[in-house]
């Protein structure tokens, strides 16, 4: 009796590779988005703490000057910076009136968020392939869908 061969052949080994190629080439492009908007998410959770602390240095001061103020008896009102954004006041603040705008860094670059002293929202800047930016949103994918 003759022994019979037992492993694969080079055909069903190609199969195999060609299988895992397409499987990759979906699957690593769709993590990359799922990261993107995870990161994105400090930015909008930023820009809401800094608009509650914005209200409550309103509520003790009856202006928003000052709001971007840092020294030693006035401690920072706005969120920290990180590794994915900055955030800072911008220009013109007066007394009933604020923007505060989180800008995207290292791997949220091209990202920029705002709101004001009406909690009115907007996306001011994203990568190319986001589509069109909607009035009055923060968008966190691509095709310009708001967060809800």
């Amino acid at each position: 009796m003759k022994q019979q061969d037992a492993g694969f052949s080079l055909i069903e080994l190609l199969a195999v590779v060609a299988i895992i190629g397409i499987l990759t080439a979906v699957a690593v492009p769709a993590y990359g988005g799922y990261v993107t908007r995870a990161r994105l998410v400090e930015a909008f959770s930023g820009l809401g703490v800094a608009q509650t602390s914005a209200e409550a240095y309103w509520n003790d001061n009856h202006t928003y000057i000052g709001l971007d103020t840092v020294d030693a008896t006035h401690p920072r009102r706005l969120p920290a910076d990180s590794a994915n954004f900055a955030y800072t006041l911008a220009s013109g603040a007066s007394d009933s009136a604020y923007t505060i705008i989180a800008t995207g860094q290292g791997p949220t670059a091209g990202f920029k968020y705002t709101i004001d002293q009406n909690g009115t929202r907007a996306t001011t800047a994203a990568p190319a392939g986001y589509g069109t930016i909607p009035a009055n949103c923060w968008i966190d994918r691509k095709g310009g869908q708001c967060v809800q």
